[in-house]
């Protein structure tokens, strides 16, 4: 059975976003492919960051916490270091699915 798991992804670099180096570009586009491949296997159920820059989320179904942890770790934007991550278990208690 799967569960959902979320994580808060958080810049190193508070302004990251706005101006971000070629390497931290192609390295965000290597994030965002990620997500997009999870998003068409099915485990991905939303991702997207806060519009100020402060922090991003991914909410997720996974079938163990290690598995879901695996699955952070994993993703370009903490492997090489752009962003922090914290992992929780999450619930989706609602959802418009429009």
């Amino acid at each position: 059975m799967l569960s959902s798991f979320i994580y808060l992804l958080r810049p190193k670099r508070p302004s990251l976003i706005d101006d971000a180096s070629p390497e931290e570009e192609s390295r965000l586009g290597e994030h965002f492919e990620y997500l997009q491949s999870a998003l068409v296997e099915g485990k991905l159920i939303l991702a997207g960051p806060c519009v100020d820059g402060e922090f991003g989320v991914v909410v997720f179904r996974s079938a163990t916490e290690e598995e879901a942890q695996e699955f952070m770790l994993s993703d370009p934007a903490i492997r090489h270091g752009l962003m922090n991550a914290e992992l929780h278990p999450f619930r989706v208690s609602l959802m418009d699915t429009g």
